[in-house]
C-alpha cells in the first residue's frame, strides 16, 4: 500500500507523427506533380548527384562546427521524428503529489521520492531541496543550468541551419559538374538534352534537402528546446513551492499557468518569482 501511494513519474512521450505527416506529405505532393507532369522518378534518381550534395554538404558542415556541437547536433537528430517529453499535465500531477506529501511529512520524507526519478533534472532539484539547500542558491544552480541548455540548443540548431545554406550551394556544384560533362558529347545532340536534365537533378536534390528536411529539423529542434525549458521552469517553480512549504493547491494553480500559450520571456519572469501576474493573467483568461 505505502508504494501505491507514491507519486509515480512521468511516461515519456512518443514518435511525432506530425514531422512524420509532414515529410511524407511533402515528398508525395512534389514527386506526385512530377508524376502529374509526365515525368518519371526515374528521372530524379540520380546517385551521382545524391553523392555529390550529400558529401558535400556534409563535408561543409564538418569544416564549419567544432567536433562537440556536431555530436550534440546528432542526437538531437531523434528529436525531430520522436518527443521523448513527458505531457506536462502528469509533471504537475507528480510535483503536486510531492508538495502534498512535503506538506505533511516534512522535505526529508521525499528523500526516498527524489533517488527513484529518471528525470536528471527533476532529480537534482528535489534532490536540492531534501538535503536543505537554500532556496535562492537552488534557483541559481538551476537556472545556470537551464540557460546553459538554451545555449547548447541553440547552437546545436544551427548546425542544420548552416546545413540548409550549403545544400542548395552544393546542388549547384553538381550541376555545373554535370553541364562539363555534357559539354563534352555537344555532337550528339540526344545526349546533351539527357545530360541536361540529368545535371540539374543535383540542384533538386540540395534545395530539397535543405527545405524538406534540414531547415525543418533545425526549427523542430528549436521548438523542443522551448518546450524543454518551460517544462524546467515548471519543475523549478514546483520544487521552490514545495520548498516554502506552500498549499499543494497553490503549487498545482501556479504550475498550471505554464499550460497555457504564455510568450516565452514571461514563462522565464514566472520561474524567477518576478513578474507572477505576467502568467497569472492568460489563466484567468
Amino acid at each position: 500500500m505505502a508504494d501505491e501511494s507514491k507519486p509515480k513519474s512521468p511516461k515519456s512521450g512518443g514518435p511525432d507523427l506530425l514531422s512524420v505527416a509532414g515529410l511524407a506529405v511533402a515528398l508525395a505532393g512534389i514527386l506526385g506533380g512530377l508524376v502529374l507532369e509526365g515525368g518519371k522518378l526515374r528521372d530524379v534518381s540520380q546517385l551521382t548527384a545524391a553523392i555529390i550534395v550529400l558529401g558535400g554538404t556534409a563535408g561543409s558542415v564538418m569544416v564549419s562546427t567544432p567536433g562537440f556541437v556536431l555530436k550534440g547536433a546528432l542526437r538531437r537528430l531523434g528529436g525531430v521524428f520522436h518527443d521523448a517529453a513527458p505531457p506536462l499535465r502528469m509533471l504537475i500531477e507528480e510535483l503536486t503529489a510531492y508538495s502534498s506529501k512535503a506538506r505533511k511529512t516534512g522535505l526529508v520524507s521525499l528523500e526516498d521520492e527524489a533517488d527513484q526519478i529518471a528525470d536528471p533534472f527533476l532529480k537534482k532539484a528535489l534532490t536540492l531541496a531534501v538535503d536543505g539547500t537554500d532556496l535562492q542558491e537552488i534557483r541559481n544552480m538551476l537556472e545556470l543550468e537551464i540557460s546553459l541548455a538554451e545555449h547548447d540548443a541553440e547552437a546545436e540548431a544551427k548546425v542544420f541551419e548552416s546545413a540548409g545554406g550549403y545544400a542548395p550551394t552544393i546542388g549547384i556544384i553538381g550541376a555545373v559538374l554535370g553541364l562539363i560533362q555534357v559539354m563534352k558529347n555537344l555532337a550528339n545532340i540526344d545526349e546533351v538534352g539527357h545530360g541536361i536534365a540529368v545535371a540539374f537533378v543535383a540542384t533538386v536534390y540540395g534545395v530539397a534537402l535543405a527545405n524538406l528536411f534540414l531547415l525543418p529539423a533545425a526549427s523542430k529542434i528549436k521548438a523542443r528546446a522551448q518546450a524543454e525549458t518551460r517544462r524546467r521552469e515548471m519543475i523549478l517553480e514546483g520544487v521552490s513551492g514545495i520548498v516554502e512549504g506552500l498549499n499543494p493547491k497553490l503549487v498545482q494553480a501556479k504550475l498550471e499557468s505554464f499550460m497555457h500559450a504564455v510568450p516565452e520571456k514571461a514563462a522565464k519572469d514566472a520561474a524567477k518569482g518576478s513578474a507572477k501576474a505576467s502568467v497569472a493573467q492568460p489563466a484567468e483568461a
